[in-house]
């Protein structure tokens, strides 16, 4: 496989990042993820971190030494997901269940799927058109489908943070599965929060990223988003990919034949400032940290077979 690949999350102008982000690959095998913890509930970052981690681990587990059905996996890792976070607010007594939204895509053999629960989203752009895109569980999604708003007015409608689907509600998440889709070179993929796209339109991005280096624009565009967010803007998260050979700047792409079969090379958002599951607003010191991460490692293990 080659391709270009960039992540990034911003933590906009709230106090805690609650998005985590992640991918992993092998020779022949390539996984992206994006979860946005529910700043409404407690323990958005935890829910997190637990979708994307479950993720990486039932992948390099399963990737052997591709998948045999990417989107069961997704469907199976994201319902697992779920059950897992319901799990870990049921251990530590809770008040509310631990929620995220979350957006998953995987590339073998030439071709993508993807999987999605809430209003993460993924684009795919091909010379520079929207060819491919998740469909939003939200409020907002819902009045666009029945003709009541327009789709330019969804990020700044007031119920734009609504969503009926997520990880670890007290429902059953909608999780939609993508076709299986053929990517040609110079495709782009986008996996992104909404704190990214609410504010930085699709065809601004795909402008953008078409005729320059991803590497290049990829971090302007993070800038300029967080930026445009102002002293409102939420957390923003974004994984980028050209597939192919980078051929805007060849020195950027990146090759997996010199892959072993069954070695991964894994990039993870290794943010770990969770807040206090209890709710109270304080800075955890650095062993209730790591307390907490063992507590999110221990969850994942149950639920990773």
């Amino acid at each position: 496989m080659r391709f270009t690949i960039f992540q990034e999350s911003r933590k906009g102008a709230r106090e805690v990042n609650q998005d985590r982000i992640a991918y992993t690959y092998s020779r022949e095998t390539l996984l992206l993820v994006v979860a946005d913890g529910m700043g409404g509930h407690l323990g958005g970052e935890i829910a997190a971190q637990i979708a994307v981690r479950l993720f990486i681990e039932r992948f390099q587990q399963e990737a052997k030494p591709i998948l045999r059905n990417p989107l069961k996996f997704m469907q199976e890792t994201l319902l697992r997901a779920h059950a897992a976070l319901a799990s870990y607010a049921s251990q530590f007594s809770m008040l509310e269940t631990p929620r995220t939204t979350c957006v998953a895509a995987v590339v073998q053999g030439n071709h993508a799927y993807w999987a999605h629960v809430g209003d993460s989203r993924l684009y795919l752009l091909r010379q520079g058109k929207l060819i491919g895109a998740t469909k939003d569980h939200s409020k907002v999604q819902y009045l666009v489908d029945q003709g009541i708003i327009a789709p330019q007015d969804v990020p700044t409608h007031p119920d734009r943070n609504k969503v009926f689907s997520c990880l670890g509600g007290a429902a059953e998440p909608v999780i939609d599965l993508s076709k299986r889709t053929p990517l040609a070179y110079g495709d782009i993929l986008i996996l992104c929060s909404d704190g990214l796209w609410s504010v930085y339109p699709v065809r601004e991005m795909s402008t953008m990223l078409t005729s320059t280096p991803i590497l290049t624009t990829a971090p302007q565009i993070m800038r300029e988003a967080e930026e445009r967010g102002g002293a409102e803007g939420d957390n923003l998260s974004a994984i980028i990919v050209r597939w192919g050979p980078e051929t805007l700047a060849d020195h950027a792409t990146t090759t997996t034949e010199a892959l072993e079969l069954g070695q991964f090379e894994t990039q993870v958002d290794t943010t770990v400032t969770l807040t206090d599951r209890t709710g109270a607003h304080r800075d955890l010191t650095d062993d209730e940290i790591e307390r907490a991460i063992a507590e999110i490692q221990s969850t994942i293990q149950k639920y990773r077979k």
